[in-house]
């Protein structure tokens, strides 16, 4: 039907699914600019002629800010609507903490898995001539243990020291603590939290520490929805065992660590922060800012 202002609304739209059509979009946003920065710095730029090297240190910074800006419109895009999450691992986190609705959880996760999945494979679409030059020149058979520089471009591995699951699991899981714990500090009503229209900004730069500082263990994946959509498409697109399960020789059937690790370290650092933070704030009687509340209350709505 048609509501004021002559916009026609669907029912859909003021349901649960309207909000997964907008983490669908903001993810899908997100994996958009992150995977077309790492396909720009590992098969663009070289192939294209407009720089030297495949791949230097210079790019990693480069990477790091692009997915932060990557974040920030993403959750610019999404924030009205559904609050945002893009996560897996912080809507876990927004149930277990924070009163997000525990039967709303699957179908955010799914829209979140499925937004990277499709955001991938446009990636791929669009540089699919500069990976396939690059394969050539570097004489790469997609799927082998060498084809992992161009399926890095859709998700991540383990730096090679690794020699067990639990080292990278485990950087998961700290990455993700801070990321949880640092985003719970900037929409903390009780906290001096930044308003709306500045924390999308905010929550970018976090991303942008989280990978400069502890990026280069495992691809800071610290995003369930992040890793396994593209995952699955590269799988799908003929990265085979590198994809899925994710054999790399030092560490083998690796998928699992950028779902569960995230997960681990949202729980974390959100109990974390409640403990020593905002409970703290709360026992001393600090009155929460009412806009905030007011959001929040929204959001969970």
């Amino acid at each position: 039907y048609r509501g004021g202002e002559g916009t026609r609304r669907w029912r859909w739209q003021q349901s649960t699914w309207g909000e997964a059509g907008a983490e669908f979009l903001g993810t899908f946003v997100l994996i958009m600019f992150g995977d077309g920065i790492v396909a720009t710095c590992v098969a663009g730029l070289s192939q294209s002629g407009r720089g030297e090297l495949a791949f230097n240190s210079g790019d990693w910074i480069l990477i790091t800010f692009a997915w932060g800006f990557a974040v920030m419109l993403g959750v610019y895009i999404a924030g009205g609507v559904s609050g945002a999450h893009l996560n897996p691992a912080v809507t876990f986190a927004q149930a277990l903490r924070r009163g997000f609705p525990w039967k709303k959880v699957p179908t955010y996760i799914l829209a979140q898995v499925l937004g990277a999945f499709v955001a991938a494979a446009v990636v791929y679409f669009n540089y699919r001539f500069a990976i396939g030059s690059f394969e050539h020149v570097e004489h790469i058979t997609r799927g082998s243990s060498e084809s992992v520089a161009t399926y890095s471009i859709f998700a991540t591995f383990p730096a090679e020291y690794f020699t067990s699951w639990f080292g990278p699991f485990m950087d998961q899981v700290i990455g993700t603590a801070l990321l949880v714990a640092c985003i719970f500090a900037v929409i903390d009503e009780y906290n001096a939290p930044a308003k709306a229209n500045l924390a999308p900004f905010i929550i970018g730069l976090i991303v942008v520490a989280i990978g400069i500082s502890f990026g280069v263990n495992a691809g800071y994946a610290i995003n369930p929805a992040r890793d396994l959509g593209p995952r699955l498409f590269a799988w799908a697109q003929g990265w085979g065992k590198i994809a899925m399960p994710g054999d790399y020789g030092n560490v083998n059937t690796y998928f699992w660590i950028p779902i569960v690790g995230p997960l681990v370290g949202a729980v974390v650092g959100a109990v974390v922060y409640d403990g020593l933070i905002r409970n703290v704030l709360i026992a001393r009687g600090v009155k929460p800012d009412p806009e905030m509340v007011e959001e929040a209350q929204t959001s969970i709505e």
